[in-house]
């Protein structure tokens, strides 16, 4: 019985995620809590023996993130197309070569069990809302959790409220969003996250997701 309690003790915060996919800015923003709340959403990583799938680059947010990742000594996954180093920096981890854009962040989908976005721009959001988006066409069921540092998405957060007062989103689908204002508030509350939405598909579908998106679907978005 002692022993059992020991070992239990031995391990505070073992994760029932092996990855975790982050989304963030290649900038390091103007604040520096941006670059703090990254660095301890790297630590936080490390520290529940989580591993790291992300989109590349040593700048920014990014960088920061996959630095202590690295250096706490996790695996890190980089499913990234060929981009010049100029604009991403040197990398740190494997980097396994994709097709292109939709198969990269297919990949990354595919290759984590959960998502994190850290602020950013364009580029953040659009990964964000498209992993949001195939939860809600039941894709996937995997938790999606938005570091919300220093209030930086209550305006997303007001307008994704907006739009469930109006009937755009359904408040079940409101309910994907994981949202906290620090890295283990955020990262507890993906722990303990169970879908409202109406489920994942049958396997075929995501499978079909993976192999046939940069065909059939890009074809279809055309």
């Amino acid at each position: 019985m002692e022993n059992h309690h020991l070992l239990h003790q031995s391990q505070p915060l073992k994760s029932r995620f092996k990855r975790v996919c982050v989304f963030c800015g290649s900038s390091p923003g103007k604040s520096p809590s941006y670059k703090l709340a990254a660095i301890q959403l790297g630590n936080e990583l490390v520290e529940r023996k989580i591993d790291l799938v992300y989109g590349g680059g040593s700048i920014g947010l990014m960088g920061l993130v996959s630095q202590a990742v690295y250096d706490g000594g996790r695996h890190v996954v980089i499913p990234k197309t060929l981009m010049p180093r100029e604009i991403i920096g040197e990398t740190v981890g494997e980097v396994r070569p994709v097709a292109g854009m939709h198969q990269r962040k297919a990949e990354m989908a595919r290759q984590a069990d959960a998502f994190v976005a850290l602020p950013g721009g364009y580029g953040t959001l659009e990964e964000l809302l498209e992993v949001i988006t195939w939860a809600q066409l039941g894709i996937h069921d995997k938790p999606v959790g938005l570091l919300n540092v220093d209030g930086y998405y209550n305006s997303l957060l007001s307008f994704i409220d907006k739009a469930v007062d109006e009937g755009f989103i359904a408040p079940s689908a409101r309910h994907i969003i994981v949202s906290a204002q620090t890295t283990h508030e955020l990262m507890s509350k993906l722990e303990e996250y169970v879908p409202e939405h109406s489920g994942v598909a049958s396997k075929l579908t995501w499978e079909m997701e993976q192999q046939l998106g940069y065909t059939t679907k890009s074809d279809i978005a055309r």
